[in-house]
């Protein structure tokens, strides 16, 4: 498969899985594709429910988490996911407030984003938080 634009350092990332969560179909797509074409395993979801029930399913290695879910703001997701020690958690919003960026470290979030993210910083986030 084509990657774009950034080569892993990683050679294990093919045993790596993500789950992106995010309520814009538009976003799941394309970090879907990003992520899939530099090897990772992904799965999606549109509501933190969705991504409870997921990650009581399966586990996976990086959650990607939007703030503004339909059912619950990502800062209370984290709440949910606490049981999920191993899984680094990265937050990343289209509305950063300095409430929500602390909300987010507070609560347990291991890296906060702002929207847009361009494709080679996103990969190296995630490739840092694998290495922790």
């Amino acid at each position: 498969m084509p990657q774009l634009g950034f080569e892993s350092a990683n050679p294990s990332v093919a045993s790596k899985s993500i789950l992106v969560v995010d309520d814009d179909k538009d976003i799941l797509a394309a970090f879907s594709i990003l992520l899939s074409e530099n090897g990772y395993t992904v799965e999606t979801a549109v509501t933190a429910k969705e991504a409870i029930e997921k990650s009581k399913r399966k586990r996976f290695d990086i959650a990607l988490i939007d703030i503004i879910l339909p059912d619950m703001e990502g800062t209370k997701l984290l709440h949910g996911l606490k049981d999920q020690l191993e899984m680094r958690k990265i937050m990343i919003t289209g509305g950063a407030t300095l409430a929500n960026a602390i909300d987010s470290l507070n609560f347990g979030a291991d890296a906060y984003l702002m929207k847009p993210v361009k494709p080679d910083f996103l990969l190296k986030v995630i490739e840092e938080q694998l290495l922790k």
